[in-house]
């Protein structure tokens, strides 16, 4: 407004500075022989030309600001109006939706008060032949009658839902026997169909009257009693029953995430949660003796503990402390993130991240960060970069003199692997643009020739087998180097752990009832632990299927 008002002055004064003008003129003009008359009056309609040009445009600009304050006004107007009916529908909606609340909480509270008095004991008429045949009435005990009715009422929840099983009807038939056993022997026959099983098995679980008591009773082998811990990490029978147990809870989980949740109570009811809360705390203290994998990110005792607390919604009776402990012990598992939303766990994360960093296992730490939702406070190039950075310390060249060809071949072994663990991660989550590839690719490249080259090397250097002679008696090659070398790639392998969820799934089933196939299959081996470093190696195969 202030520069408006000084325009106008300026422009109401050009009249008495272009008459100053005219006299400054004609003072000048007297001092001339020559008459300026014609000059001046030339000089006078440009002024005044440009005056009116002036006042047209003041004209035009305070039409324009008058103009946009109308519109201003009307868009005012018209917010506040909208406002106002969006805040009509919002108040609409909150009242439907208080509606259907009260609808909710009437048929919960209709369903609970069915439940409770089908619950009542019934009496049962038995003849005696004592009394001749007179009704001696007999009272089944409570939790037997609910159970039943609660087995009755789940296979009439189900029965309209459940699809035909095409590929595995065999699973409907174990899951509507409660055999647990034969349905880990099913699974253990048909492992190399494991995908298409693990897609069935929630399906076939409606089939069954009680899927949760079904699940529990399958956990019974967890444990071994005639296998040590140290001994069952080799065991590949109990590993493959192991990750069966997991899987089968994952399937019941998906149950129950897509039943009405009026329902879910007739599933896992109290005697269910007694019977999990009492094997979870079997379980607990064992899971205080894990060391290798626990260290790798990749326990299964963790992990089926963790599982076992999520499914059947036992967790608040735990320390939540306790169980972010347990976090790092399977960060390694594909389910990881989801598990720790299951159990509340989303608060702890950047506790657990900082953990993983400390103990040089950045790789876990960026895809948790990434799951989380935690990149601004993990930046994830920063971690592959420091990750990269101790691998190439822990592989640093030793002198000459004390290095062997093997020792050398697990070092340059191990920068390979960090390197490749690092590409995948940056592929995974797509941090090209942050973290460029192409430099990394050629390291690789340069790893592997110079690996290539010393394997030909010692390939050359072994002696040649002699021919067999004509009898057929021959002498065997006499070879110096075969003890170091099998266990120069033994070491490789055990020195760096894989991700679970890039092994092929191998199950051999129980000793008693199956004949064990793959016998000595390197995809459960179980990795040592080498400190730091040693344990945040990755190499990537098949799909871990579950």
């Amino acid at each position: 407004m202030e520069d408006t008002q000084s325009v106008a002055t300026l422009m109401d004064s050009t009249t008495s500075k272009i008459q100053q003008l005219q006299k400054a003129f004609a003072e000048l003009e007297s001092y001339r022989a020559v008459t300026l008359n014609l000059k001046w009056k030339q000089l006078e309609e440009h002024f005044q030309g440009l005056e009116k040009s002036l006042k047209r445009r003041y004209t035009e600009l305070e039409d324009q600001e008058k103009e946009y304050e109308t519109k201003t006004m009307r868009a005012r107007d018209m917010l506040e109006k909208r406002e106002a009916a969006v805040m009509a529908k919002e108040y609409t909606s909150l009242e439907k939706l208080q509606e259907k609340r009260d609808a909710a909480v009437s048929a919960i509270a209709n369903a609970v008060q069915k439940h409770r008095k089908v619950s009542f004991p019934e009496p049962a008429v038995v003849s005696s032949e004592d009394q001749g045949g007179a009704p001696i009435v007999e009272e089944k005990p409570p939790d037997a009658m609910t159970a039943e009715n609660n087995c009755e009422g789940m296979r009439k929840y189900f029965a309209n839902e459940i699809p035909e099983v095409k590929a595995y009807p065999q699973l409907v038939k174990l899951c509507q026997e409660m055999d647990s056993e034969g349905l880990h022997k099913f699974i253990s026959d048909n492992r190399k169909s494991l995908a298409a099983i693990r897609e069935e098995i929630p399906t076939a679980l409606k089939a069954s009257g009680d899927p949760a008591s079904l699940i529990l009773d399958s956990l019974k082998g967890f444990y071994s009693m005639e296998v040590s811990n140290m001994d069952g990490k080799k065991d590949p029978n109990l590993l493959g029953l192991r990750r069966t147990c997991i899987m089968l809870m994952e399937c019941l989980s998906i149950v129950l995430t897509n039943l009405d949740p009026s329902f879910v109570s007739n599933v896992i009811t109290g005697n269910i949660k007694e019977r999990a809360k009492a094997i979870a705390e079997d379980w607990k203290p064992k899971l205080h003796d894990l060391d290798v994998d626990a260290n790798n990110g990749n326990s299964l005792e963790a992990h089926a503990f963790l599982q076992l607390l999520a499914t059947f919604g036992i967790d608040s009776d735990f320390d939540q402390v306790d169980l972010s402990k347990l976090i790092p012990m399977v960060s390694r598992r594909r389910q990881t993130a989801d598990l720790c939303r299951s159990l509340g766990l989303s608060e702890k994360m950047p506790g657990v991240i900082n953990v993983l960093v400390n103990n040089g296992r950045q790789i876990d730490a960026v895809n948790l960060a990434f799951a989380f939702e935690l990149t601004e406070q993990f930046s994830p190039v920063s971690l592959l970069k420091s990750y990269l950075t101790e691998a190439r310390k822990n592989s640093s060249p030793v002198k000459s003199g004390n290095t062997s060809p093997t020792v050398q071949n697990e070092v340059n072994e191990r920068e390979l692997t960090a390197l490749k663990a690092v590409i995948k991660c940056i592929e995974d989550h797509k941090l090209e643009e942050q973290y460029p590839l192409d430099p990394l690719q050629k390291l690789v490249l340069q790893l592997e020739k110079v690996k290539a080259d010393k394997k030909r090397a010692t390939e050359v250097a072994k002696p040649q087998p002699k021919r067999p002679r004509a009898n057929g008696v021959g002498h065997a090659p006499r070879v110096t180097n075969f003890v170091a070398d099998k266990n120069f790639y033994a070491r490789v392998t055990d020195r760096y752990p894989q991700y679970i969820y890039d092994k092929p799934y191998v199950y051999h089933g129980h000793t008693d009832a199956h004949v064990p196939s793959l016998l000595g299959s390197a995809a459960y081996t179980v990795p040592p632990s080498h400190g730091k470093f040693f344990g945040n190696g990755f190499q990537y195969q098949a799909t871990y299927l579950h």
